[in-house]
């Protein structure tokens, strides 16, 4: 199975845990972190992602989302067709 993990759940675990939604979606990280270091999942990275990580004013979250996103077996390169699909998405 592969997976693609948005900026928002990269970030996730720096956010206020003593919200309960909050916490069990940190918990979900962290088991898909293991699923993919076990070789159960793949994990799919982007262009898109290290653009939106690499605008982060803070320094300590774009090194963990680097860290996590250097598990990836697939990296994703924004083409025509990722484009379209995007602009489809908008409307």
């Amino acid at each position: 199975m592969k997976v693609y993990l948005d900026t928002s759940v990269y970030n996730r675990p720096f956010d206020d845990q003593t919200q309960p939604r909050i916490w069990l979606e940190t918990l979900a990280f962290a088991v898909i972190l293991q699923m993919i270091e076990a070789g159960s999942v793949t994990l799919v990275t982007s262009s898109v992602l290290e653009y939106e990580n690499n605008r982060s004013p803070f320094q300590l979250r774009r090194n963990r989302v680097t860290r996590c996103s250097s598990l990836a077996g697939v990296h994703r390169k924004v083409d025509e067709d990722i484009k379209r699909r995007a602009e489809e998405l908008e409307q």
